[in-house]
């Protein structure tokens, strides 16, 4: 088998093989992958309070990079980079969710949110804009932006619970490609959640679907967003989080048992 240049996400070698050379090792694997590691580790941070460690992180996610060279099969069809960035990334994940970082008073202003945003869209019929949410909220818009502020890490985790494992298409059905259960009821369950996220990213107001989308699929950092939409960093971090509390108050509304 031919072995050529493989470039990271952010454009870093990660191996370089001559046609006609061995496959790379098991710590060739690793060590070419590190910076996969860094790469997914910094995306996160971003919108992480400055108590969280960041060494830790790095260090569950090289676990998390160590399981996918273990456990990766090539003979599935997926890219090793595609399979270890989802593998990674729910390492550090788990990680922060175990640590339970978030006060609870953070998680009482998520809920809240979350709920005015749900009762606002089922009012309406459509998403309701930032005036809208922080009259609901009894905040000035000033004040809806520190909250926004205040919930974007939360708001983070709490999608990326469900986007750890694989894709979401924005144009339609959840993607296959990495998605591994033994339990048929747990794929099936998986399947549908992803279905209801991608027709709730369809239904985001259009900059806040600009954001999801070079985020999430250009893995654009927040500082390139800004640059191509004219607004500062901070700003898109506002942004990012409020289309994140869409996208739960409708998953909510759309799970929600009679």
């Amino acid at each position: 088998m031919a072995w050529q240049t493989r470039v990271s996400a952010r454009g870093t070698p990660l191996a370089k093989r001559g046609r006609g050379d061995s496959p790379p090792t098991r710590d060739e694997m690793i060590v070419g992958h590190v910076s996969l590691v860094h790469f997914v580790v910094g995306r996160i941070m971003v919108t992480l309070p400055d108590s969280v460690d960041k060494e830790d992180l790095i260090s569950c996610g090289i676990m998390g990079l160590i399981n996918a060279v273990d456990r990766f099969d090539p003979s599935r069809g997926v890219k090793f980079d595609t399979y270890a960035t989802q593998v990674i990334r729910g390492a550090v994940m788990e990680a922060l969710r175990s640590e339970d970082w978030a006060p609870r008073s953070v998680r009482e202003k998520c809920r809240r949110l979350e709920r005015a945003v749900a009762g606002l869209e089922s009012q309406l019929g459509r998403p309701p804009d930032d005036a809208e949410i922080a009259t609901a909220l009894e905040f000035t818009l000033d004040e809806y932006y520190g909250l926004l502020s205040d919930v974007s890490a939360l708001s983070l985790l709490s999608l990326e619970e469900v986007l750890t494992s694989d894709e979401i298409s924005l144009e339609g059905e959840p993607q296959d490609e990495v998605l591994v259960s033994a339990n048929p009821a747990t794929i099936a369950q998986t399947k549908e959640l992803r279905r209801l996220l991608a027709a709730a990213i369809r239904e985001l107001p259009e900059r806040e679907r600009t954001v999801i989308a070079l985020y999430y699929y250009e893995e654009l950092t927040l500082k390139e967003i800004g640059a191509i939409l004219g607004v500062t960093e901070s700003r898109v971090c506002q942004i990012h989080t409020q289309s994140i509390v869409r996208l739960r108050a409708k998953l909510h509304e759309a799970t929600r048992v009679p």
